[in-house]
Order: C-alpha cells, then sequence, then structure tokens
C-alpha cells in the first residue's frame, strides 16, 4: 500500500486521530485515579478517628464498670467504712482483684479527705494525684469521672468512681494504659497504622507504641518533630521507604502535654488495584489501538476499491434482490458508472415495489398486510424445519382502541395507529432486529415474526413492546395512554403451520388482555373449557354466603409518636376442604371475572362494624380498604359506600380507600370522576404501591389524594441498598411537598424504623409491628403495643436479652 495512496492516507489518519484520543483518555484516567485514591485514602482517615475515639469511650465505659462493681461492693464498703487497720488488707486485696479483673495498671483508693490511702502501687505521680483531685468532685456530681493522664510522657485513661455508703466516704481510682493494645485494635478494624505519641512540654515528641515497626515508628516521631503544631490535617510523610497518608487526632492534654494517636494509610498498598487498572488499561489501549489500526486498513480498502461492490450489486440485481444499496461518492468513470448503475437498481425497485404493495402492504402504516406475514411465516417455518431453529410469532391488540374511535372519531384513531407503527418500527431498529418482521394484521392488531429465535429473546421483546406503548401518545393537543394485550406462539412447541401459530398466537393475545397481564405464552390449556373457572367462581359465591371470609387487619402507626392511627383491612377464605386460603389465589380471579365488586362490599361491611365496635371501646382508627380498578368503573360505588357508612352509623372520615396507580391509570377521567365523590363523602384516598406504576405525576396532583404508599419493595432492603432508601426520601419529600401524609409498607426491622423517623415518613405498616391478625384481636394488641424507644418497650427488649437460652 503506498503511502500517497487514497488507502494510505486514511488508515493513517485514523491511526493517528486514535492513538491521540487513547493518549489523552489514559493521562485523564491516570491523574482521575490518582486523585480519587488520596480522597479515599483521606476519607478511610477521617472514619479512623471516628472508630478510634469509639475504642477509647468503650475502654473508659469498662474501667467505669469496673470502679462502679468495686465501689458498690458491700464488703469493700463496710471496710472503708470502719476506717480500721486491720481492714486495710481486704481493701488492697479488692483492689488489686477487681483492677486485674480488667487489665487496670493501677487501683487506688482515695478517702473522704482527698487522700490517697491505699493503692496497687506504691509509685504514686505527682501528676495523677492532681488530676484525681481535680476529678473527685465531677465524680461526685455525676456518679463517675474519667479522663486522660499523661505520666512520664505516656497517656492514661483515669476513671474516678464514688464509695457511697449512703454519703460519699470515698473514691475508687483505676487507670488504663493507651498503649499498642489500642493501637492494634485499631489496625484490625481498619487495616490502618496507629501509633500513639506524647508532646512533652518542651515540645519533644515521643512515639509510646505503634503498629509500625520500631525504626518506622522512631522515623515518624523525628518528623512530627520537625512538623510542628498542625493538628486535625491530613499530611504526607515518606516512613521506612514508604510514603504514607497520615492525620493526628488528639486524645487529651496534661498539664502542658499532648496526647495523640497518628493513623496512617501507605499510598502504595491504597493504590496498588488503581495501578493494576492502569496496566489493564495500558494493554487495553495498546490492543484497541493494533485493532483499530487493521480495521482502518480494511476501512480504506472498502472505501478506494469499490469495483467488487459493483459486480456483486449487478448479481444480485440479476437475481431480483434490490435490497443491497451502492454509497460511492466519486467524480471518477467507477463513481458515475455506481451512480448509474444505483439509479436502475431504484428505478426497478420501486415499480417492483409498488406492484407488491397493492398486494402485501397496508396502506395505512406503510407496513406487510395479514397476507405477506402469512407469507414471510410460511418461508421461515420451512427454513427453520431445515436448519433445525425456532421461529415465534408475537400478536398484539392495542386497549380502548375502540373507546379511542368511537370518542375522538376514526381519522384520530388511523392517525394513532401510524404512530404505534412508527414506534414498533423504532423500536425494531433500536434493537437490531433485521430479521424481524412487523406487521399490521387488521384493525388494532400488529404482528412480529422472529425466526431464528427462542422463547426468551420473544419475551424479551414482548416487554419492551409493552413498555414503549406505556408512554402516552400525544397528537392534536390530545394526550391518549395506550396498552395492549400480547400472546406469543411458537415453532416447534405449539404448530407446525403459519395458519395454526396466527391462531394460537391470538388466543395467548385474548388470555392476555383477559388477565391484563401484558404478554403471555400460548398454553394448550387455553383452549380448554372453563369448568374449573366457573367451579372457582361458585366456590367464591358459596364462601360468602356461608360466611368462609374472615376480616383481618394489619396495624398502621404514625412513626413519630408511635401511637397506633389505623389498620388495613384484608381478607383472608376459610376453605372447608382447602383450609386457609391466602388471596393471591383467588383475588385475580376474581377481578377477572369482576366477582371483586362482591368481596370489595363484603370488606366495607365488615370493615364498618369493626370501626363500630372500636369507637364504643374509645378507639378511633382509619381503616384502610383497596379498591380495584373495576370498583373505581362502577359508578354506582360512591352510593354502595355512603349506604353502608349510614347503615352502620359510621363516619366516611373513618376510612382510607386505597387505589393502585395502575387502577386509575386503566381509564383516568372515570377513576377521577368516582374517586371526587368518595373524597367530597369525607372519605380519605391513599395511592397504593407508589412507584411501581408508570402514571404521570402531572395528572396524579389533580387527583384528590390524601396519602401515598411506598411500595414495600423500596422499603424491605432500604437499610442495605442506597438507592432504595434514596427512593424512599425522594418519594416522602414528594408526597410532603404535594401535602400528603406518607406511608411506608414493609417495615421489618427497628433499623428501618429509625431511618424512616429521621426521613420524616409519617406512618409505617409492616411484620417488625406486627402481621396480619384477626380483625376481633386488633383491641387487644393496640393494648399491647409499645413503640420502639418507649420506657416499657426497652424495659420488655432488657427481660428477652436476659432471659437464658433453652
Amino acid at each position: 500500500m503506498r503511502f500517497r495512496s487514497l488507502e494510505s492516507r486514511i488508515a493513517m489518519l485514523f491511526l493517528l486521530l486514535l492513538i491521540a484520543v487513547q493518549v489523552t483518555g489514559l493521562l485523564l484516567i491516570q491523574r482521575g485515579i490518582e486523585s480519587n485514591a488520596r480522597n479515599a485514602v483521606t476519607a478511610e482517615l477521617i472514619n479512623g478517628g471516628k472508630v478510634f475515639s469509639r475504642v477509647l469511650e468503650q475502654n473508659a465505659e469498662t474501667l467505669r464498670f469496673g470502679a462502679r462493681l468495686l465501689a458498690r461492693d458491700t464488703a469493700f464498703v463496710a471496710a472503708i467504712g470502719n476506717n480500721d487497720e486491720d481492714d486495710r488488707d481486704t481493701i488492697e486485696s479488692a483492689l488489686a482483684n477487681h483492677g486485674g479483673r480488667i487489665k487496670a495498671s493501677l487501683t487506688m483508693l482515695v478517702n473522704a479527705e482527698g487522700q490517697i490511702s491505699a493503692s496497687t502501687s506504691p509509685y504514686r505521680p505527682a501528676g495523677l494525684e492532681k488530676l484525681v483531685k481535680g476529678m473527685l468532685e465531677r465524680a461526685e456530681q455525676a456518679d463517675g469521672a474519667s479522663g486522660i493522664a499523661i505520666i512520664e510522657q505516656r497517656p492514661y485513661q483515669v476513671v474516678v468512681m464514688p464509695v457511697k455508703a449512703p454519703v460519699t466516704i470515698g473514691w475508687v481510682v483505676m487507670t488504663f494504659p493507651i498503649d499498642k493494645q489500642q493501637a492494634g485494635v485499631m489496625h484490625e478494624v481498619s487495616a490502618l497504622q496507629a501509633t500513639i505519641m506524647t508532646r512533652g512540654a518542651a515540645g519533644n515528641w515521643l512515639s509510646v507504641d505503634s503498629t509500625l515497626p520500631r525504626l518506622a515508628a522512631g522515623s515518624l516521631a523525628a518528623q512530627m518533630q520537625a512538623r510542628g503544631e498542625q493538628p486535625g490535617n491530613s499530611f504526607e510523610m515518606e516512613i521506612g521507604g514508604a510514603s504514607y497518608c497520615l492525620r493526628e487526632m488528639e486524645i487529651g492534654t496534661d498539664g502542658g502535654q499532648r496526647a495523640v494517636v497518628v493513623l496512617g494509610r501507605s499510598l502504595d498498598e491504597a493504590t496498588a488495584e488503581y495501578a493494576r487498572l492502569e496496566r489493564w488499561l495500558l494493554a487495553l489501549t495498546v490492543i484497541g489501538i493494533i485493532v483499530s489500526g487493521v480495521a482502518a486498513v480494511l476501512t480504506a480498502k472498502r472505501i478506494a476499491q469499490p469495483l467488487s461492490q459493483l459486480a456483486q450489486t449487478a448479481k444480485r440485481l440479476e437475481g431480483g434482490d434490490y435490497k443491497g444499496r451502492i454509497a460511492v461518492e466519486r467524480r471518477d468513470e467507477v463513481g458515475a458508472l455506481a451512480q448509474a448503475l444505483d439509479s436502475m437498481r431504484d428505478g426497478i425497485a420501486r415499480r417492483e415495489q409498488e406492484i407488491r404493495r397493492l398486494a402485501y402492504w397496508d396502506t395505512l402504516t406503510n407496513l406487510p398486510n395479514r397476507a405477506q406475514f402469512l407469507l414471510h411465516l410460511n418461508e421461515s417455518l420451512t427454513e427453520a424445519e431445515k436448519l433445525g431453529n425456532q421461529v415465534w410469532v408475537l400478536m398484539m391488540d392495542l386497549d380502548r382502541f375502540k373507546h379511542v374511535n368511537d370518542v375522538l372519531g376514526h381519522q384520530f384513531g388511523d392517525a394513532l395507529l401510524r404512530q404505534v407503527a412508527e414506534r414498533l418500527l423504532a423500536l425494531m431498529v433500536q434493537r437490531g432486529q433485521s430479521s424481524a418482521q412487523l406487521a399490521r394484521l387488521g384493525g388494532d392488531e400488529f404482528a412480529i415474526l422472529l425466526p431464528g429465535a427462542d422463547l426468551d429473546h420473544a419475551i424479551g421483546l414482548a416487554a419492551e413492546v409493552l413498555q414503549a406503548l406505556e408512554t402516552p401518545l400525544s397528537l392534536d393537543e390530545q394526550t391518549v395512554d395506550i396498552g395492549a394485550g400480547l400472546g406469543i406462539a411458537g415453532y416447534p412447541e405449539h404448530g407446525a403451520d403459519g395458519e395454526s401459530l396466527l391462531s394460537m398466537a391470538e388466543v395467548a393475545m385474548y388470555t392476555a388482555k383477559q388477565r391484563r397481564d401484558g404478554a403471555v405464552v400460548y398454553d394448550a390449556v387455553f383452549d380448554q373449557s372453563s369448568a374449573k373457572s366457573l367451579s372457582l367462581l361458585t366456590e367464591l359465591r358459596n364462601a360468602v354466603e356461608r360466611d368462609e371470609l374472615r376480616l383481618f387487619v394489619q396495624p398502621k402507626i404514625t412513626i413519630a409518636s408511635g401511637v397506633v392511627s389505623g389498620a388495613e383491612a384484608l381478607v383472608r377464605w376459610a376453605h372447608p376442604e382447602r383450609g386457609n386460603v391466602f388471596p393471591d389465589q383467588f383475588i385475580p380471579f376474581a377481578e377477572q371475572t369482576g366477582f371483586i365488586r362482591v368481596l370489595t362490599r363484603w370488606v366495607l361491611e365488615q370493615s364498618a362494624m369493626l370501626s363500630r365496635q372500636l369507637a364504643q371501646r374509645g378507639v378511633h382508627l382509619k381503616i384502610s380498604v383497596n379498591l380495584s380498578t373495576r370498583d373505581l368503573m362502577d359508578q354506582d360505588l360512591p352510593g354502595k359506600f355512603a349506604e353502608i357508612m349510614h347503615r352502620h352509623q359510621v363516619s366516611p372520615g373513618s376510612f382510607c380507600l386505597e387505589i393502585t396507580e395502575s387502577a386509575i391509570m386503566d381509564d383516568p377521567v372515570r377513576a377521577q370522576h368516582t374517586l371526587e365523590r368518595l373524597h367530597a363523602m369525607g372519605a380519605d384516598l391513599s395511592i397504593d404501591d407508589f412507584g411501581t406504576g408508570y402514571s404521570s405525576l402531572a395528572y396524579l396532583k389533580r387527583l384528590p389524594v390524601d396519602e401515598l404508599k411506598i411500595d414495600k419493595s423500596f422499603v424491605l432492603n432500604m437499610e442495605q441498598d442506597v438507592g432504595d432508601a434514596k427512593i424512599v426520601r425522594s418519594t416522602i419529600d414528594l408526597g410532603h411537598n404535594m401535602g400528603l401524609r406518607v406511608v411506608a409498607e414493609g417495615l421489618e426491622s427497628e433499623a428501618v424504623w429509625g431511618l424512616l423517623k429521621r426521613m420524616g415518613c409519617d406512618q409505617g405498616q409492616g411484620y417488625f409491628m406486627s402481621r396480619p391478625i384477626p380483625a376481633s384481636e386488633l383491641g387487644d394488641w393496640i393494648g399491647r403495643w409499645r413503640a420502639p424507644g418507649s420506657a416499657a418497650a426497652v424495659s420488655r427488649k432488657e427481660e428477652n436479652s436476659t432471659v437464658p437460652a433453652k
């Protein structure tokens, strides 16, 4: 390849540009990695300081506990009170035993006059006696005091505990060295190097104990001496031939002396992973340059040598293939020939396309019609049989399209179908489905052919199609929410010919629309009789007549006060043969058949009776009842609700009616009309499972809603999942900004209770407080309920913690 040729110049330009971009990106990434590593180490040192403070607090608490045990020991107190020389051995023995038990370096008894009367060591530093005397009054007032003493440039934790009988007759003093034990604990917990150091009144630094090697600790002390006073800031030093990022944290001061801990993290260790990443990036850059160089050469050849393409195109035209387009823009003879050949291809293709369109294309959407789709389907089946491949068919029918045609007219409906076709085509292009075939079968039915695909691929594409239709369509200043039911059938699992597969996909499609499941894969059961469904419907009717249903409730708690403020009404089916039947086994079927309206009326009746019974006991709660999509479409629902409230002499304000986002958006106009009538009566309205639907906030804000219920899928893992916690916090802020109270479902731990309380969530509901219980037990449960943090709850928790394991 000559350097002055078009091929060489194109290849060289591509290579130079690629190398410049790769090197620039590598340098930027390297700088970012180094900056991020240092920031991470600094944050680690700050957190390490907090951890070390906690270690010291735990040590002080251990000392206080040991001193308190000794100060309250009956024999010890009696021996001090006797003030007898014969009891001195008892006192010294008690001091030695208790001090040794908690590994105190020195244990002393100070008498009522402030003098040391007994000690486990004859050595009594003057600085310690001065510190202790200054702590006696504070220990007297606070039933114990602690402090830091620096004795011979070594830091000690000191605890003073009064001995009372009942007046103060002395003080127990215990000291605990701050040495390598705390530094070692710090290193084990955080992997940080910890060095305990003191600075004398003369300004000289001494390394007391360190997790660093001895020489490295000595080097650190010397460099700290040269650094001077700069507490609280992170700084870097070379220690033992390694670069460390360090942070100084003060432990305490005593008479001009300071005790500090210096926390350190090796930058080499911190950046080790990043260094490996840099090597990988460098290797990938080199590989990318090599691969791109080869690609650039090949591309140059393809651009500069189109003659072979022209020959192949001519052969395709001879065979009747007009799909390949020649993209050559040259002003020489080869370019003119390519343009003439391309123009001839276009002319022939247009004429044949017009002929085929009349027989095989839908003129409204410019998509293949049913005849062409069936032709392609049979061809795909023949090829699949030879190669052993699969073929899948997706059939889709739009929801509420007849209603759109009736209300907005057929011209609007035609425009809507064109937009649906454009949206589906855009999805196919985005996914790169070159072999897939989209068609309009007629009316509002569309189909997609997937040759060579498998079931997972078909299900995935179906989900994307449904998701693409969830965004409302806008036409002539009208916004229309459109959904669809989608059926899936395939070869060889379900059928072997095109007509059978289309028929099976249609059966699955209507099953999906009936179940409101979105997409359904064909099953032979769909074509069988519905005797089982009819039997279940009969059993449900008998359950109501024979009083087999049971009302359960789950309490709702006001998180800020811990007061029981409401309860959600739930239904259970005590079947005489099947036993307890849970709602998810019969509620979906009840919604499909319309029997859900009967169940809703039963729940309202039972909830009204429960509300009246609780009110007679002086308990006033807001009972929450779920409404389904069919309930919202029932224009008589407000009247039925008012009649139940009147008959049981219960105020509508005692009820909160819960609806899901999907139920509202199924028919927003009718839903809003029903909700406004219910709200006008005084009943509260709640959006249940908020955050799982795709409803428009602009529409939701116009609804007369009083409450948002955060779906439990976000609440269950919010303690471990930062993303879920952010969603919960944002939902709470959104609800409060809209003037709504916010309820969190799925509250299952005290930690989540605390998080929700700090976020300002109004109410909570979940297993942490109570599982669903029979309605008859709600009153007794309220009497037993104690909120977390209350005196009774703490007492009960302590009692439970002291019960021996069985």
